[in-house]
């Protein structure tokens, strides 16, 4: 591709709204551009790169058995109102009606659509284990897109499918996608590592997700650091310590002007933060059949402890949960920052009130709560006697420090992006959409599934983040948009005959030809330019190996070579630098499989 004709141009200056170096760069280096929020083009550039990381993931689903096909973007509502998630998924689904009126779906995901089509499609036994696959558009209407590609409203995604006659097979299935996805993250450069985490909307018995590290994720994963034990956040157990039992002590309201935190209480009264209780406000929308109610949450765990609201969207069961405002607290009969369940009006003319807590409370005494009256709080309150809940569950979140359930070593805090995610669906979609096949013995038995998934955009801004420095993008050789970025540095206007101008150019087209002839892919930066923005454009980009062609070269018969993750330069003979080039490639490529190897297994 010659640079004169490429779609595409570079940038000086990054969108003000980007923070972190993946969607700086990408952008600036023309690979992406934005239409609204979380929507995305992705350019000549970009859409090289994810069709070579696409390719990567067709070959190894391929290898464990996978069948490419392709499933629609567009779905009728039936499907979803069978499995229920049409009521239990809030706001990001999106949701319209065609034309005669019926609702439809933008598809999230497709495990409604390969149970309907699996439905009509597998029957017997011997139909089974299959694995199928796709790599289709999704939307998801995120409140928050951030990060360029990292978190976005439409993107793509490689979803397969695993079907199996028992749980034994979606094991060996489950597994096999288990490794196979290091391979594809391996293949690409990205380094990653995989967390247990919540089975979500997706439902089923088990889910791991692939984690790349790094400073600007937006997930907290816990890493134990005895015996390696790592888990997102949203679901790591770790050991919660109970406060002594003692005997329940009267009530007390006592004055606590101005304390309207746990550390301003617990400073004021002299006491652990364990003492106090910790009021936390949120509003769910709670599926209820075939419609949705909207109640308001009072959520009660030790003020010592933070809310996981993963754990409590799963208590609740909710499609939705936002935190309450003070207007919408005070509708409740409730005082921000002196609230309490007790007193609490059992009725109120906003919402429906859900007390729920965390199942350390049951084993914490005499807890400091507030008194519903602004200035005071009470002391000795104890849940049983003085206010009753309507939901006990675990709530809080694992910290860094925390004690690990498995070996009793503590948790260590790092941050991460999510780049893919497995799930044990098992028979969540079978048995709410009939999908069944007769055994040996001619008995209806349920379709075991499986679902994996990888965002292909997602991936791309992942790399992205991993590969680069001060200058621009550093591509793997696996997925960069092209192998070899070859400039042309015209010759000074009424240069000598042997290093003419026209000399240079016809080198340099004459290179560029033989390198596509050798099968190499490059990119040819044979525009009018200044040496300086060519270079600057080649950092940018970020292509693994730089050629120059220049008169100064040409007089000795040499082209400059570099490779963009090096600064040492080196002159090569023309006639050498076709075999160099396809002997650094082989090598980086060698490079890169040497990291494709066996990944232990965490049940």
């Amino acid at each position: 591709m010659r640079m004169s004709t490429l779609f595409s141009q570079t940038l000086r200056e990054a969108p003000a709204d980007a923070e972190m170096p993946s969607h700086k760069l990408l952008v600036r280096a023309g690979f992406i551009r934005q239409l609204a929020a979380g929507i995305y083009t992705i350019m000549p550039l970009g859409k090289r790169s994810i069709t070579k990381i696409e390719n990567i993931m067709r070959e190894e689903i391929n290898a464990i058995g996978g069948q490419e096909m392709t499933m629609p973007v567009v779905h009728p509502a039936e499907v979803w109102k069978e499995t229920k998630r049409w009521y239990q998924i809030g706001s990001e689904m999106g949701r319209f009606k065609d034309k005669h009126d019926r609702d439809m779906v933008l598809a999230m995901t497709h495990e409604e659509v390969v149970a309907d089509l699996i439905r009509k499609e597998i029957h017997s036994y011997r139909q089974l284990p299959a694995l199928i696959y796709h790599i289709q558009t999704k939307w998801r209407d995120d409140p928050r897109p951030r990060a360029g590609l990292i978190r976005v409203r439409e993107f793509t995604m490689k979803d397969s499918y695993s079907l199996d006659a028992d749980w034994e097979g979606l094991d060996k299935q489950y597994r096999a996608h288990y490794q196979a996805y290091f391979d594809i993250f391996h293949r690409c450069g990205i380094p990653v590592i995989a967390v247990k985490s919540d089975v979500g909307m997706m439902g089923g018995k088990m889910a791991h997700e692939y984690m790349y590290l790094t400073p600007f994720g937006e997930d907290t994963l816990l890493i134990c650091n005895g015996c390696g034990y790592a888990a997102n956040r949203q679901v790591a157990p770790f050991e919660k310590k109970a406060l002594p039992e003692e005997a329940m002590l009267p009530l007390e309201k006592v004055a606590t002007p101005d304390c309207k935190t746990i550390a301003g209480l617990a400073e004021f009264l002299t006491i652990p933060e364990a003492r106090t209780a910790k009021a936390v406000f949120m509003v769910a929308d709670i599926p209820e059949g075939e419609s949705s109610a909207q109640k308001f949450v009072f959520a009660i765990l030790r003020g010592d402890m933070e809310l996981n609201e993963t754990k409590l969207t799963n208590a609740l069961k909710a499609s939705e949960l936002r935190p309450a405002t003070e207007e919408e607290i005070i509708a409740i009969g409730a005082t921000p920052g002196y609230a309490s369940p007790i007193g609490l009006p059992k009725t109120n003319a906003y919402l429906p009130v859900v007390i729920v807590v965390d199942d350390l409370i049951p084993e914490s005494y005499n807890l400091v709560a507030g008194a519903n009256d602004a200035g005071y709080h009470l002391l000795n309150t104890n849940l049983g006697r003085d206010y009753q809940a309507d939901i006990i569950a675990d709530l809080t979140a694992a910290r860094a420090g925390d004690v690990c359930t498995v070996c009793g070593g503590s948790f260590e805090e790092v941050r991460g992006v999510e780049v893919g995610n497995i799930f044990k669906l098992g028979t969540r979609y079978s048995d709410s959409m009939g999908c069944t096949y007769q055994d040996k013995d001619g008995k209806e038995k349920p379709i075991i599934m499986g679902s994996y998934g990888i965002g292909s955009g997602r991936l791309l801004a992942a790399v992205a983040e991993e590969y680069n420095d001060e200058y621009g993008l550093i591509w793997p050789i696996t997925i960069a948009p092209y192998q070899v970025h070859l400039v042309m540095l015209p010759a000074k206007k009424g240069a000598g005959e042997r290093g003419s101008e026209g000399d240079v150019e016809k080198a340099a087209n004459q290179l560029y030809l033989d390198l596509q002839a050798a099968g190499v892919e490059a990119l040819y930066d044979d525009r009018e330019e200044s040496p300086g923005v060519k270079f600057n454009d080649a950092d940018l980009i970020g292509l693994p190996i730089r050629l120059t062609v220049s008169e100064r070269g040409l007089r000795d018969g040499l082209i400059e070579y570099k490779r963009r993750d090096r600064k040492e330069k080196r002159m090569i003979p023309r006639g050498e630098i076709i075999e160099a080039v396809k002997a650094e490639i082989a090598a980086l490529e060698a490079e890169i499989q040497a990291k494709v190897v066996e990944a232990p297994f965490d049940e």
